[in-house]
């Protein structure tokens, strides 16, 4: 446990700090921040799904406007707190799933105060218009989850009934990421168990993001799932989602999901 070496406190208090959950160092790390450090952590997690190679000190220095030194001096404090990593020696940094739930975290927090932009809505409406025009239930639910095949890039997933419709597999395997037979076998063997541990597990959440080793299952997979509930004719826990790797948008994936989501129940429940 790092924490403990990063203050000096009675071995009565470390007693009870070694007794601290997971959650509750994590927030600690997450204080201890500066606001220049999680600024840093997002630029990190959008430039590397962006370009889908390692951030260097470098470009950062120019989007801060302070030199590589300082920037590679918050970059070495942001690893020490695992909230970032350097894949290779000679490599800038990639955010680790903590990075990345702390950013989702975040999005999360900020998602009532946030002003949706211009390609925002131009998705929202394609989703609305495939959604609005799709007649059966398991058409509709069928064309959402094609929608967000076509805007996400990633696999799209929905339950219908029992039954787990998957469009877009081509463009999961098509990411630099899963190039390595047993990545795609881990990835492979992920989807295989994803229809019954929805079934089963049930998310309550309307929105519901499962990071890396944070999924139950196929946690070596390199995978994010980002699911929405929603009410339909087949079940009041249907869902609709995606699933990708960890490096993705997540504030536009989240965002469509959210509205698929929405928009499924209210053309198929209300």
């Amino acid at each position: 446990m790092d924490i403990i070496h990063d203050i000096h406190m009675c071995p009565q208090c470390l007693k009870l700090l070694a007794l601290l959950t997971t959650e509750c160092q994590a927030h600690y790390h997450t204080c201890s921040m500066t606001d220049r450090q999680k600024q840093i952590l997002y630029s990190i997690v959008e430039q590397y799904a962006e370009v889908a190679s390692p951030v260097g000190s470098s470009l950062l220095a120019k989007l801060f406007g302070v030199s590589s030194a300082t920037i590679r001096a918050e970059m070495a404090e942001l690893e020490r707190l695992n909230f970032i990593m350097q894949p290779h020696t000679s490599a800038g940094r990639v955010p680790t799933d903590k990075g990345y739930r702390f950013y989702v975290n975040m999005l999360a927090e900020a998602h009532n105060n946030h002003e949706e932009t211009t390609s925002e809505r131009r998705a929202e409406r394609a989703l609305t218009a495939r959604v609005q025009t799709g007649g059966m239930p398991e058409r509709t639910i069928r064309n959402a989850v094609d929608t967000l095949v076509e805007l996400t890039h990633n696999l799209g997933m929905a339950t219908i009934g029992n039954q787990l419709y998957m469009s877009g597999l081509s463009n999961l395997f098509g990411q630099p990421e899963f190039i390595q037979p047993q990545q795609v076998r881990q990835v492979a063997q992920l989807l295989d168990n994803l229809e019954p541990w929805l079934l089963e597990a049930a998310p309550n959440q309307p929105l519901s993001v499962y990071i890396g080793r944070e999924n139950p299952i196929g946690r070596s997979a390199g995978c994010s799932l980002i699911i929405s509930r929603f009410r339909s004719p087949y079940s009041d826990n249907s869902y609709i989602g995606v699933l990708g790797p960890t490096r993705q948008s997540y504030r536009d994936v989240m965002q469509l999901v959210r509205f698929a989501g929405q928009s499924l129940e209210e053309v198929l429940y209300d």
